[in-house]
């Protein structure tokens, strides 16, 4: 059974939220299907037919996850026209901190790198959500924001997946890839980020791990992919219209739908059970990135900004999923 709680938008007593920057950082090496195939026992047409994606990126060992992280944060701070020591609060999203086992340490290490490159932010904190990891983090920092907890939060999806890739895992070795996004959360006049509608399906609690594989030098992602598959394309679009139903919307009044980039397939399939008209902009960042994880979100929104297929004022469905498997949606005016 599905467990789903909605977090309501602060009454008019209270600070508004409002999503003020935005910013995005692709590792340099992009890696080719023909490549994966490499070590994969598989075809770049039957990648291309799974997936959607074409391309995706990789990180080199310079391009940690604090590296990555700071250098989004610094675009989307610079786009909200915000410093540094200005931000009360850091979340950060990620499922792909290897090193520090769950611990937080790659919130600590990316508040440091900010820090030394631009000037000390408020307290870190590590969201781990997995795939669903941005959403939820946007949603505390919103109502840490309506609270009056903080007037500015800065919230980091990144993720180095190449990490805990099998590179011959027919479930995962094609889809994930590496990057970071961040987005600036401070007061606005009126509301700008949404209710959040979020839940976990315990069910299929086993359907995204991972786990210590010694055999494999480390952790290692693993995937029930027709799982994960059917439960985004059966129970996905009921929780997109919730959450167009809690901002009082229809599909045909936002300009833009963007969710988690983990399947062109899953993509295009909810996108149309929804109903969303032909005038909405669907992000398809997938294409040519891959799943990022908790970077997908930011990292196609930032792309739909700079395209020109999103302006100021217009309005975006955001709605993550993955391991857990948890989910969390809300509706943002950039």
């Amino acid at each position: 059974m599905n467990t789903t709680h909605a977090a309501h938008v602060p009454g008019p007593d209270r600070h508004h939220a409002v999503l003020l920057g935005i910013g995005g950082y692709r590792p340099r090496r992009i890696v080719t299907n023909e490549e994966v195939c490499r070590t994969l026992d598989s075809s770049p047409e039957w990648i291309l037919r799974r997936s959607g994606i074409r391309t995706r990126c990789f990180a080199g060992p310079d391009e940690t996850l604090a590296e990555m992280g700071a250098t989004a944060a610094g675009k989307a701070l610079a786009d909200a026209g915000i410093t540094p020591d200005e931000v009360d609060q850091v979340l950060v999203a990620t499922m792909s901190d290897v090193g520090g086992a769950g611990t937080g340490a790659a919130a600590n290490e990316l508040a440091a790198e900010i820090g030394r490159r631009l000037g000390v932010p408020g307290p870190a904190w590590q969201v781990g959500a997995a795939c669903a990891g941005f959403t939820v983090g946007l949603s505390l920092a919103a109502a840490s924001v309506a609270t009056g907890q903080a007037r500015t939060c800065l919230v980091i999806g990144v993720e180095r997946m190449s990490d805990i890739l099998d590179p011959q895992d027919r479930s995962t070795a094609f889809l994930f890839s590496d990057g970071a996004g961040a987005a600036v959360v401070g007061r606005g006049t009126e509301p700008g980020i949404g209710s959040v509608v979020w839940g976990t399906d315990p069910e299929l609690r086993e359907a995204i791990t991972v786990r210590e594989e010694p055999e494999h030098g480390g952790p290692v992602i693993r995937m029930q992919g027709s799982s994960v598959f059917r439960w985004a394309v059966t129970q996905l679009p009921a929780v997109v219209r919730e959450v167009l139903d809690r901002s009082g919307l229809e599909p045909g009044d936002v300009q833009a739908f963007v969710p988690h980039q983990a399947n062109l397939r899953i993509i295009e399939a909810v996108a149309e059970s929804v109903g969303f008209p032909s005038g909405v902009a669907v992000a398809r960042d997938i294409v040519d990135q891959g799943n990022t994880s908790a970077a997908s979100i930011p990292l196609a929104l930032d792309r739909m900004r700079t395209s020109g297929a999103l302006r100021k004022g217009d309005l975006a469905v955001l709605i993550g999923f993955g391991a857990g498997l948890t989910y969390a949606g809300t509706v943002v005016r950039l």
